[in-house]
Protein backbone atom coordinates (compact mmCIF):
# COMPACT_ATOMS: atom_id res chain seq x y z
CA UNK A 1 0.00 0.00 0.00
CA UNK A 2 2.89 2.36 0.78
CA UNK A 3 4.29 1.69 -2.71
CA UNK A 4 0.89 2.58 -4.17
CA UNK A 5 1.06 5.96 -2.40
CA UNK A 6 4.52 6.73 -3.79
CA UNK A 7 3.42 5.77 -7.31
CA UNK A 8 0.32 7.98 -7.04
CA UNK A 9 2.38 10.93 -5.81
CA UNK A 10 4.90 10.52 -8.65
CA UNK A 11 2.15 10.27 -11.27
CA UNK A 12 0.16 13.29 -10.07
CA UNK A 13 3.25 15.46 -9.56
CA UNK A 14 4.38 14.71 -13.12
CA UNK A 15 0.93 15.07 -14.69
CA UNK A 16 0.01 18.33 -12.94
CA UNK A 17 3.53 19.81 -12.86
CA UNK A 18 3.42 20.52 -9.13
CA UNK A 19 5.79 19.66 -6.29
CA UNK A 20 5.48 16.23 -4.68
CA UNK A 21 5.12 17.93 -1.29
CA UNK A 22 1.77 19.37 -2.46
CA UNK A 23 0.46 15.87 -3.34
CA UNK A 24 1.71 14.44 -0.04
CA UNK A 25 -0.06 17.25 1.89
CA UNK A 26 -3.29 16.65 -0.05
CA UNK A 27 -3.13 12.90 0.70
CA UNK A 28 -2.52 13.57 4.39
CA UNK A 29 -5.60 15.83 4.49
CA UNK A 30 -7.70 13.22 2.67
CA UNK A 31 -6.61 10.43 5.03
CA UNK A 32 -7.22 12.66 8.06
CA UNK A 33 -10.70 13.54 6.76
CA UNK A 34 -11.56 9.84 6.37
CA UNK A 35 -10.19 9.01 9.84
CA UNK A 36 -12.26 11.79 11.50
CA UNK A 37 -15.45 10.03 10.36
CA UNK A 38 -14.85 7.41 13.05
CA UNK A 39 -15.71 9.97 15.72
CA UNK A 40 -19.12 11.41 16.51
CA UNK A 41 -17.53 14.51 18.07
CA UNK A 42 -15.57 17.17 16.20
CA UNK A 43 -12.15 15.57 16.57
CA UNK A 44 -8.83 16.89 15.23
CA UNK A 45 -6.85 14.24 13.33
CA UNK A 46 -3.36 14.51 11.87
CA UNK A 47 -1.85 12.05 9.37
CA UNK A 48 1.86 11.96 8.64
CA UNK A 49 3.18 10.20 5.51
CA UNK A 50 6.85 9.24 5.33
CA UNK A 51 8.13 10.88 2.13
CA UNK A 52 10.72 8.13 1.62
CA UNK A 53 8.80 4.86 2.01
CA UNK A 54 5.13 5.90 1.84
CA UNK A 55 4.29 4.54 5.31
CA UNK A 56 1.84 6.67 7.25
CA UNK A 57 0.71 7.13 10.87
CA UNK A 58 -2.41 8.75 12.28
CA UNK A 59 -2.81 10.79 15.46
CA UNK A 60 -5.69 12.35 17.30
CA UNK A 61 -4.71 15.63 18.88
CA UNK A 62 -6.02 18.27 21.26
CA UNK A 63 -4.86 21.90 21.35
CA UNK A 64 -4.08 23.36 24.76
CA UNK A 65 -6.16 26.49 25.47
CA UNK A 66 -6.94 28.70 28.47
CA UNK A 67 -9.80 27.45 30.69
CA UNK A 68 -12.16 30.24 29.59
CA UNK A 69 -11.37 29.64 25.90
CA UNK A 70 -12.38 25.95 25.95
CA UNK A 71 -15.12 25.59 23.32
CA UNK A 72 -14.63 22.17 21.68
CA UNK A 73 -13.70 19.36 24.11
CA UNK A 74 -13.33 17.06 21.11
CA UNK A 75 -10.25 18.96 19.92
CA UNK A 76 -9.20 21.13 22.89
CA UNK A 77 -8.09 20.64 26.48
CA UNK A 78 -7.73 23.23 29.23
CA UNK A 79 -4.32 24.43 30.39
CA UNK A 80 -4.88 22.85 33.82
CA UNK A 81 -5.66 19.37 32.44
CA UNK A 82 -3.31 16.56 33.57
CA UNK A 83 -2.52 15.76 29.94
CA UNK A 84 -1.30 19.33 29.39
CA UNK A 85 1.43 19.03 31.99
CA UNK A 86 4.74 20.71 30.97
CA UNK A 87 3.13 22.09 27.79
CA UNK A 88 2.29 25.69 26.89
CA UNK A 89 -0.90 27.25 25.57
CA UNK A 90 -1.21 26.71 21.80
CA UNK A 91 0.75 23.42 21.82
CA UNK A 92 -0.82 20.02 21.11
CA UNK A 93 -1.29 16.73 22.97
CA UNK A 94 -1.34 13.73 20.60
CA UNK A 95 -2.16 10.06 20.85
CA UNK A 96 -1.67 7.43 18.09
CA UNK A 97 -4.65 6.11 16.16
CA UNK A 98 -5.13 3.04 14.02
CA UNK A 99 -4.71 4.28 10.46
CA UNK A 100 -7.44 3.71 7.90
CA UNK A 101 -6.47 1.64 4.90
CA UNK A 102 -5.54 3.73 1.89
CA UNK A 103 -7.62 1.56 -0.47
CA UNK A 104 -10.72 1.77 1.71
CA UNK A 105 -10.93 5.48 2.47
CA UNK A 106 -13.69 7.47 0.82
CA UNK A 107 -12.11 7.52 -2.62
CA UNK A 108 -14.27 10.36 -3.90
CA UNK A 109 -13.53 12.56 -0.87
CA UNK A 110 -9.82 11.88 -1.17
CA UNK A 111 -9.92 12.62 -4.88
CA UNK A 112 -11.68 15.97 -4.27
CA UNK A 113 -9.16 17.07 -1.64
CA UNK A 114 -6.23 16.03 -3.83
CA UNK A 115 -7.60 17.74 -6.95
CA UNK A 116 -8.39 20.92 -5.01
CA UNK A 117 -4.84 21.11 -3.64
CA UNK A 118 -3.40 20.32 -7.05
CA UNK A 119 -5.51 23.06 -8.68
CA UNK A 120 -4.34 25.55 -6.06
CA UNK A 121 -0.72 24.52 -6.59
CA UNK A 122 -1.14 24.78 -10.37
CA UNK A 123 -2.52 28.31 -10.04
CA UNK A 124 0.35 29.30 -7.75
CA UNK A 125 2.87 27.81 -10.19
CA UNK A 126 1.32 29.65 -13.14
CA UNK A 127 1.28 32.86 -11.09
CA UNK A 128 4.93 32.41 -10.05
CA UNK A 129 5.92 31.87 -13.69
CA UNK A 130 3.94 34.97 -14.66
CA UNK A 131 5.49 37.13 -11.93
CA UNK A 132 8.97 35.87 -12.79
CA UNK A 133 8.55 37.48 -16.21
CA UNK A 134 7.86 40.81 -14.43
CA UNK A 135 4.93 41.58 -16.69
CA UNK A 136 2.89 44.53 -15.48
CA UNK A 137 1.25 45.40 -18.79
CA UNK A 138 -1.08 42.47 -19.49
CA UNK A 139 -3.36 41.61 -22.39
CA UNK A 140 -6.36 39.32 -22.27
CA UNK A 141 -9.86 38.58 -23.54
CA UNK A 142 -12.99 39.45 -21.57
CA UNK A 143 -14.70 36.14 -20.77
CA UNK A 144 -17.69 37.50 -18.85
CA UNK A 145 -19.04 40.51 -16.99
CA UNK A 146 -19.96 40.27 -13.30
CA UNK A 147 -21.69 43.24 -11.61
CA UNK A 148 -20.00 45.61 -14.01
CA UNK A 149 -16.55 44.06 -13.48
CA UNK A 150 -14.79 42.47 -16.45
CA UNK A 151 -13.42 38.96 -15.88
CA UNK A 152 -10.41 38.63 -18.16
CA UNK A 153 -8.38 35.56 -18.99
CA UNK A 154 -4.68 36.41 -18.96
CA UNK A 155 -2.93 33.24 -20.04
CA UNK A 156 -4.40 30.65 -17.66
CA UNK A 157 -4.94 33.10 -14.80
CA UNK A 158 -8.31 34.65 -14.00
CA UNK A 159 -8.05 38.42 -13.75
CA UNK A 160 -10.52 41.10 -12.72
CA UNK A 161 -10.83 44.60 -14.15
CA UNK A 162 -13.15 46.33 -11.63
CA UNK A 163 -15.72 48.77 -12.94
CA UNK A 164 -14.06 51.65 -11.04
CA UNK A 165 -10.72 50.82 -12.72
CA UNK A 166 -12.15 51.18 -16.24
CA UNK A 167 -11.79 54.42 -18.17
CA UNK A 168 -15.01 56.43 -17.69
CA UNK A 169 -17.57 56.06 -20.54
CA UNK A 170 -15.54 53.11 -21.86
CA UNK A 171 -17.86 50.41 -23.23
CA UNK A 172 -16.12 47.05 -22.84
CA UNK A 173 -17.91 43.85 -23.91
CA UNK A 174 -17.46 40.11 -23.70
CA UNK A 175 -14.95 38.99 -26.33
CA UNK A 176 -13.06 42.31 -26.40
CA UNK A 177 -9.29 42.07 -26.21
CA UNK A 178 -8.00 44.62 -23.69
CA UNK A 179 -4.77 45.82 -22.18
CA UNK A 180 -4.46 46.79 -18.53
CA UNK A 181 -1.95 47.37 -15.75
CA UNK A 182 -1.46 44.74 -13.04
CA UNK A 183 -2.07 46.79 -9.89
CA UNK A 184 -2.10 44.02 -7.26
CA UNK A 185 -2.72 40.32 -6.57
CA UNK A 186 -5.46 39.09 -4.26
CA UNK A 187 -5.42 35.61 -2.80
CA UNK A 188 -8.86 34.29 -1.91
CA UNK A 189 -10.86 31.10 -1.79
CA UNK A 190 -10.83 30.88 -5.58
CA UNK A 191 -7.06 31.10 -5.72
CA UNK A 192 -4.86 34.05 -6.69
CA UNK A 193 -6.52 36.71 -8.84
CA UNK A 194 -4.89 39.55 -10.74
CA UNK A 195 -6.54 42.91 -10.10
CA UNK A 196 -6.13 45.12 -13.15
CA UNK A 197 -6.46 48.83 -13.82
CA UNK A 198 -6.84 51.01 -16.92
CA UNK A 199 -6.87 54.31 -15.01
CA UNK A 200 -3.59 54.01 -13.07
CA UNK A 201 -0.81 56.45 -14.09
CA UNK A 202 1.46 53.38 -14.32
CA UNK A 203 -0.70 52.08 -17.20
CA UNK A 204 0.12 55.24 -19.18
CA UNK A 205 3.85 54.80 -18.43
CA UNK A 206 3.81 51.16 -19.55
CA UNK A 207 2.05 52.05 -22.81
CA UNK A 208 4.75 54.60 -23.62
CA UNK A 209 7.43 52.04 -22.78
CA UNK A 210 5.75 49.76 -25.32
CA UNK A 211 5.59 52.41 -28.06
CA UNK A 212 8.96 54.13 -27.45
CA UNK A 213 11.93 51.71 -27.79
CA UNK A 214 14.32 54.38 -26.51
CA UNK A 215 12.80 54.02 -23.04
CA UNK A 216 13.57 50.29 -22.88
CA UNK A 217 17.09 51.03 -24.16
CA UNK A 218 17.61 53.48 -21.27
CA UNK A 219 18.05 56.52 -23.52
CA UNK A 220 14.85 58.06 -22.16
CA UNK A 221 13.12 57.94 -18.76
CA UNK A 222 9.54 58.67 -17.76
CA UNK A 223 9.95 60.28 -14.34
CA UNK A 224 6.29 60.72 -13.39
CA UNK A 225 2.75 60.68 -14.76
CA UNK A 226 -0.64 62.12 -13.79
CA UNK A 227 -4.03 61.31 -15.27
CA UNK A 228 -7.62 62.45 -15.52
CA UNK A 229 -8.65 59.11 -17.11
CA UNK A 230 -10.26 59.35 -20.51
CA UNK A 231 -9.81 63.12 -20.70
CA UNK A 232 -6.25 64.33 -20.23
CA UNK A 233 -2.91 63.27 -18.77
CA UNK A 234 0.66 64.52 -18.40
CA UNK A 235 3.95 62.64 -18.39
CA UNK A 236 7.38 64.00 -17.48
CA UNK A 237 10.25 62.70 -19.60
CA UNK A 238 14.01 62.99 -19.23
CA UNK A 239 16.73 62.25 -21.79
CA UNK A 240 19.86 60.33 -20.82
CA UNK A 241 21.40 61.13 -24.21
CA UNK A 242 21.99 64.79 -25.04
CA UNK A 243 21.51 64.07 -28.74
CA UNK A 244 17.94 62.94 -28.13
CA UNK A 245 14.89 65.24 -27.91
CA UNK A 246 12.78 63.50 -25.24
CA UNK A 247 9.49 65.18 -26.11
CA UNK A 248 9.84 64.69 -29.86
CA UNK A 249 10.91 61.08 -29.41
CA UNK A 250 7.77 60.30 -27.37
CA UNK A 251 5.53 62.12 -29.85
CA UNK A 252 6.97 60.12 -32.76
CA UNK A 253 6.89 60.76 -36.49
CA UNK A 254 3.76 62.80 -37.22
CA UNK A 255 2.54 61.99 -33.72
CA UNK A 256 2.38 58.25 -34.40
CA UNK A 257 3.62 57.13 -30.97
CA UNK A 258 1.49 59.40 -28.82
CA UNK A 259 -1.54 58.67 -31.04
CA UNK A 260 -1.11 54.94 -30.44
CA UNK A 261 -1.20 55.58 -26.68
CA UNK A 262 -4.18 57.93 -27.00
CA UNK A 263 -6.05 55.31 -29.03
CA UNK A 264 -5.56 52.73 -26.28
CA UNK A 265 -6.81 55.24 -23.68
CA UNK A 266 -10.15 56.01 -25.37
CA UNK A 267 -8.93 59.32 -26.82
CA UNK A 268 -7.25 60.64 -23.65
CA UNK A 269 -5.13 63.66 -24.57
CA UNK A 270 -1.51 63.35 -23.40
CA UNK A 271 0.77 66.33 -22.64
CA UNK A 272 4.45 65.38 -22.79
CA UNK A 273 6.47 67.54 -20.39
CA UNK A 274 10.24 67.97 -20.13
CA UNK A 275 11.41 66.93 -16.65
CA UNK A 276 13.85 69.20 -14.81
CA UNK A 277 15.84 68.65 -11.62
CA UNK A 278 15.01 72.28 -10.71
CA UNK A 279 11.53 72.13 -9.09
CA UNK A 280 10.51 75.62 -10.24
CA UNK A 281 11.48 74.92 -13.86
CA UNK A 282 9.72 71.55 -13.70
CA UNK A 283 6.52 73.28 -12.53
CA UNK A 284 6.81 75.86 -15.34
CA UNK A 285 7.12 73.00 -17.87
CA UNK A 286 4.25 71.08 -16.29
CA UNK A 287 1.90 74.08 -16.51
CA UNK A 288 2.07 74.03 -20.31
CA UNK A 289 0.34 75.08 -22.48
CA UNK A 290 -0.14 78.01 -20.08
CA UNK A 291 2.75 80.47 -19.89
CA UNK A 292 4.10 81.26 -16.40
CA UNK A 293 5.46 84.72 -15.64
CA UNK A 294 6.74 84.03 -12.12
CA UNK A 295 7.18 81.42 -9.38
CA UNK A 296 7.40 81.87 -5.60
CA UNK A 297 8.64 78.75 -3.78
CA UNK A 298 7.70 77.90 -0.18
CA UNK A 299 10.01 75.01 0.78
CA UNK A 300 8.48 74.56 4.25
CA UNK A 301 4.93 74.11 2.95
CA UNK A 302 6.20 72.32 -0.19
CA UNK A 303 4.08 74.65 -2.29
CA UNK A 304 4.55 77.21 -5.04
CA UNK A 305 2.66 80.31 -6.07
CA UNK A 306 2.45 80.21 -9.86
CA UNK A 307 2.01 83.70 -11.29
CA UNK A 308 0.38 84.14 -14.71
CA UNK A 309 -0.98 87.00 -16.80
CA UNK A 310 -4.72 87.64 -16.57
CA UNK A 311 -5.30 86.29 -20.09
CA UNK A 312 -3.43 83.07 -19.21
CA UNK A 313 -5.42 82.42 -16.03
CA UNK A 314 -8.19 80.26 -17.52
CA UNK A 315 -5.70 78.12 -19.45
CA UNK A 316 -3.44 77.73 -16.43
CA UNK A 317 -6.29 76.50 -14.24
CA UNK A 318 -7.91 74.42 -16.98
CA UNK A 319 -11.47 73.14 -17.16
CA UNK A 320 -12.64 72.30 -13.60
CA UNK A 321 -9.06 72.91 -12.42
CA UNK A 322 -7.76 70.04 -14.55
CA UNK A 323 -4.48 71.60 -15.77
CA UNK A 324 -3.23 72.80 -12.40
CA UNK A 325 -4.37 69.58 -10.69
CA UNK A 326 -2.45 67.38 -13.13
CA UNK A 327 0.61 69.64 -12.93
CA UNK A 328 0.50 69.38 -9.13
CA UNK A 329 0.25 65.56 -9.24
CA UNK A 330 3.02 65.36 -11.83
CA UNK A 331 5.49 67.53 -9.89
CA UNK A 332 4.50 66.59 -6.34
CA UNK A 333 4.14 70.26 -5.34
CA UNK A 334 1.02 72.08 -4.13
CA UNK A 335 0.41 74.79 -6.73
CA UNK A 336 -1.53 78.03 -6.20
CA UNK A 337 -2.40 79.97 -9.37
CA UNK A 338 -2.29 83.75 -8.97
CA UNK A 339 -2.56 86.67 -11.36
CA UNK A 340 0.17 89.30 -11.14
CA UNK A 341 -2.25 91.60 -9.31
CA UNK A 342 -3.15 88.88 -6.78
CA UNK A 343 0.52 88.02 -6.31
CA UNK A 344 1.39 91.66 -5.64
CA UNK A 345 -1.46 91.94 -3.12
CA UNK A 346 -0.40 88.72 -1.34
CA UNK A 347 3.22 89.90 -1.27
CA UNK A 348 2.13 93.19 0.27
CA UNK A 349 0.04 91.39 2.91
CA UNK A 350 2.95 89.10 3.80
CA UNK A 351 5.30 92.10 3.95
CA UNK A 352 2.93 93.93 6.28
CA UNK A 353 2.49 90.83 8.46
CA UNK A 354 6.24 90.29 8.89
CA UNK A 355 6.76 94.01 9.53
CA UNK A 356 4.13 93.99 12.27
CA UNK A 357 5.60 90.80 13.78
CA UNK A 358 9.00 92.46 14.17
CA UNK A 359 7.49 95.67 15.56
CA UNK A 360 5.46 93.72 18.16
CA UNK A 361 7.90 91.01 19.18
CA UNK A 362 11.18 92.95 18.98
CA UNK A 363 9.71 96.21 20.33
CA UNK A 364 11.28 98.27 17.53
CA UNK A 365 9.93 101.03 15.32
CA UNK A 366 8.78 100.46 11.73
CA UNK A 367 12.01 101.83 10.27
CA UNK A 368 14.14 99.16 11.96
CA UNK A 369 11.57 96.47 11.09
CA UNK A 370 11.57 97.61 7.44
CA UNK A 371 15.37 97.31 7.25
CA UNK A 372 15.16 93.72 8.55
CA UNK A 373 12.48 92.84 5.97
CA UNK A 374 14.47 94.47 3.16
CA UNK A 375 17.51 92.42 4.19
CA UNK A 376 15.48 89.23 3.71
CA UNK A 377 14.56 88.35 7.30
CA UNK A 378 11.07 86.88 7.70
CA UNK A 379 11.09 85.04 11.07
CA UNK A 380 12.28 85.61 14.61
CA UNK A 381 14.35 82.41 14.37
CA UNK A 382 16.40 83.88 11.52
CA UNK A 383 17.21 87.01 13.54
CA UNK A 384 18.00 85.02 16.69
CA UNK A 385 20.22 82.36 15.19
CA UNK A 386 21.59 83.60 11.86
CA UNK A 387 25.43 83.74 11.99
CA UNK A 388 26.62 86.99 13.57
CA UNK A 389 28.92 87.68 10.59
CA UNK A 390 25.91 87.67 8.27
CA UNK A 391 23.99 90.22 10.33
CA UNK A 392 27.13 92.35 10.66
CA UNK A 393 26.91 93.00 6.91
CA UNK A 394 23.81 95.15 7.46
CA UNK A 395 25.27 98.68 7.13
CA UNK A 396 22.34 100.39 8.91
CA UNK A 397 23.05 98.54 12.20
CA UNK A 398 26.06 98.77 14.51
CA UNK A 399 27.28 95.87 16.65
CA UNK A 400 25.31 96.90 19.75
CA UNK A 401 22.07 97.15 17.75
CA UNK A 402 22.63 93.72 16.21
CA UNK A 403 23.32 92.11 19.59
CA UNK A 404 20.23 93.76 21.08
CA UNK A 405 18.02 92.56 18.19
CA UNK A 406 19.33 88.98 18.57
CA UNK A 407 18.76 89.13 22.32
CA UNK A 408 15.17 90.38 21.91
CA UNK A 409 14.41 87.77 19.23
CA UNK A 410 15.61 84.94 21.49
CA UNK A 411 13.60 86.32 24.41
CA UNK A 412 10.46 86.46 22.25
CA UNK A 413 10.99 82.87 21.10
CA UNK A 414 11.51 81.72 24.69
CA UNK A 415 8.28 83.45 25.76
CA UNK A 416 6.40 81.71 22.93
CA UNK A 417 7.87 78.32 23.90
CA UNK A 418 6.84 78.76 27.55
CA UNK A 419 3.34 79.79 26.51
CA UNK A 420 3.10 76.70 24.32
CA UNK A 421 4.26 74.46 27.19
CA UNK A 422 1.57 75.93 29.42
CA UNK A 423 -1.06 75.18 26.82
CA UNK A 424 -0.85 71.48 27.64
CA UNK A 425 -2.47 72.29 30.98
CA UNK A 426 -5.52 73.40 29.03
CA UNK A 427 -5.86 69.92 27.50
CA UNK A 428 -8.51 67.98 29.40
CA UNK A 429 -7.70 64.73 31.17
CA UNK A 430 -9.85 62.74 28.73
CA UNK A 431 -7.88 64.11 25.76
CA UNK A 432 -4.51 63.42 27.40
CA UNK A 433 -5.41 59.83 28.35
CA UNK A 434 -7.28 58.96 25.16
CA UNK A 435 -6.11 55.82 23.32
CA UNK A 436 -3.58 56.70 20.61
CA UNK A 437 -2.92 60.19 22.05
CA UNK A 438 0.51 61.38 23.17
CA UNK A 439 1.43 64.46 25.19
CA UNK A 440 3.09 66.28 22.28
CA UNK A 441 0.00 65.90 20.09
CA UNK A 442 -2.31 66.93 22.96
CA UNK A 443 -0.14 70.02 23.59
CA UNK A 444 -0.22 70.90 19.91
CA UNK A 445 -4.01 70.49 19.72
CA UNK A 446 -4.60 72.47 22.92
CA UNK A 447 -2.50 75.32 21.55
CA UNK A 448 -4.90 75.44 18.61
CA UNK A 449 -8.10 75.41 20.64
CA UNK A 450 -8.77 71.65 20.61
CA UNK A 451 -8.62 70.88 24.33
CA UNK A 452 -11.22 68.12 24.89
CA UNK A 453 -12.26 64.83 23.30
CA UNK A 454 -15.49 66.49 22.16
CA UNK A 455 -13.49 69.25 20.43
CA UNK A 456 -11.48 66.57 18.64
CA UNK A 457 -14.59 64.56 17.74
CA UNK A 458 -16.08 67.64 16.04
CA UNK A 459 -13.10 67.91 13.66
CA UNK A 460 -13.04 66.46 10.14
CA UNK A 461 -10.07 64.31 9.18
CA UNK A 462 -8.75 66.96 6.78
CA UNK A 463 -8.95 69.59 9.54
CA UNK A 464 -6.91 67.44 11.94
CA UNK A 465 -4.29 66.70 9.27
CA UNK A 466 -4.00 70.41 8.47
CA UNK A 467 -3.72 71.37 12.16
CA UNK A 468 -1.08 68.81 13.12
CA UNK A 469 0.55 67.53 9.92
CA UNK A 470 -0.07 63.92 10.99
CA UNK A 471 -0.87 61.24 8.41
CA UNK A 472 -4.47 60.61 7.35
CA UNK A 473 -4.71 57.12 8.87
CA UNK A 474 -3.71 58.31 12.34
CA UNK A 475 -6.07 61.28 12.07
CA UNK A 476 -8.97 58.93 11.22
CA UNK A 477 -8.11 56.66 14.15
CA UNK A 478 -7.95 59.52 16.68
CA UNK A 479 -11.24 61.04 15.51
CA UNK A 480 -13.02 57.65 15.61
CA UNK A 481 -11.70 57.10 19.15
CA UNK A 482 -12.88 60.56 20.20
CA UNK A 483 -16.35 59.88 18.72
CA UNK A 484 -16.71 56.45 20.36
CA UNK A 485 -18.58 57.86 23.40
CA UNK A 486 -21.22 59.25 21.04
CA UNK A 487 -22.26 55.72 20.08
CA UNK A 488 -21.83 54.08 23.48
Amino acid sequence: MSREILLLVDALAHEKNVAKSVIFTALELALASATKKRFTEDADVRVEIDRENGEYNSFRRWQIVAEEALENPGAQIALGDERAKDLAEGEYVEEPLESVEFGRIGAQAAKQVILQKVREAEREQILDDFLARKEHLVTGVIKRMEKGNAIIEVGRIESILPREQMIPKENLRVGDRVRAYLSRIERGGRGPQLILSRIAPEFLIKLFELEVPEIEEGLLEIRSAARDPGLRSKIAVKSNDQRLDPVGTCVGMRGSRVQAVTGELAGERVDIVLWSMEPAQFVINAMAPAEVSGIVVDEDAHSMDVIVDEEQLAQAIGRSGQNVRLASELTGWTLNILTEEEAAKKNEEEHTGILQLFVDKLDVDEEVAEILVQEGFSTLEEIAYVPLAEMSEIEAFDEDTINELRKRARAALLTEAIAKEEKVEEASEDLLTMDGMDEATARNLASKGVSTMDDLADLAVDDLVELTGMDVERAKQLIMTARAPWFA
